[in-house]
């Protein structure tokens, strides 16, 4: 199983760029254990709906099942765009 990345305060637009870029599949995890495909248009809006404060993202949890793709997020996370 991928780690887990938890974001904070993130960006909602930057955040959709970034994951237009992802080769692999990237799943929002949510505290309960669901696992929406962010690759997916309408996941997004479901998903990143339920999550945003103040047009940012308060908090999340993604797994990516690429390796880079991890990194890339994980980048962005902590550095921004």
């Amino acid at each position: 199983m991928a780690a887990l990345i938890e974001l904070h305060d993130v960006n909602v637009p930057e955040f959709l760029q970034e994951l237009n870029a992802c080769k692999g599949a990237v799943f929002l995890v949510t505290r309960e254990g669901d696992r929406l495909n962010l690759k997916s248009k309408l996941c997004q809006l479901v998903g990143l709906t339920k999550l945003i404060e103040g047009g940012k993202i308060a908090e999340a949890f993604v797994e990516c099942e690429d390796p880079e793709d991890e990194s890339r997020l994980f980048r962005f996370n902590l550095f921004g765009n």
